[in-house]
């Protein structure tokens, strides 16, 4: 797909994306916590990156809080070089986060590094076969590869609006598909993609 027509289609998302920020206020993260914890599985102890959520993306700050009193241990992500895959970093809810590159916020470069069990990944919108539409660049894709590539279990878990969903969202070769969405309406496994 051309640079342009991705530009395109991410302009729409963010629409849709904005509007059901508005319509939802603060009720979408206290149901996407519910459906994660109901239908997901989890080991004792597994190692949860979220993120720390910007502008209109679904927030899972809830969701990591309620992972953590349960025993797990909650990472959020840093960008330790450009255009490199993202580093994790153990984080309890309250730490205090500090500025990292594109206006993100990130866990204290002295909080320790840790390799997660699962990812739970912002994007702008999702289809449903597992596509993801994100930002552009290409960091949760290097990322996820890398991650895959160790084959150690590893789920991608998308956090969204249900108003994000899309039909059949382009897919370039490097783009690594979800395992999950998680929305205010369900949770969502999706099948392992063609030549997985």
């Amino acid at each position: 797909m051309s640079g342009a027509a991705k530009r395109q289609a991410r302009g729409a998302a963010k629409v849709r994306r904005d509007a059901a920020h508005r319509a939802l206020g603060g009720t979408a993260a206290g149901a996407i916590a519910g459906h994660f914890l109901k239908v997901i599985p989890l080991a004792p102890g597994s190692i949860v990156a979220g993120y720390a959520a910007m502008g209109s993306e679904a927030d899972p700050l809830e969701l990591l809080t309620r992972l953590e009193a349960q025993g797990h241990v909650c990472a959020l992500p840093a960008v330790a070089l450009r255009q490199a895959p993202l580093v994790f970093r153990q984080w309890h809810p309250g730490d205090v986060l500090v500025p990292g590159d594109h206006g993100t916020q990130e866990p204290s470069p002295a909080a320790p590094a840790c390799r997660p069990d699962v990812v739970l990944v912002p994007l702008l919108a999702f289809d449903g076969t597992g596509r993801r539409l994100g930002y552009g660049g290409g960091y949760y894709d290097r990322t996820l590869a890398a991650l895959r590539a160790e084959g150690v279990p590893l789920l991608a878990v998308g956090v969204a609006f249900s108003a994000q969903e899309a039909q059949d969202l382009p897919e370039d070769e490097f783009d690594e598909r979800l395992d999950w969405i998680v929305t205010e309406k369900e949770a969502r496994r999706f099948g392992a993609p063609p030549g997985r």
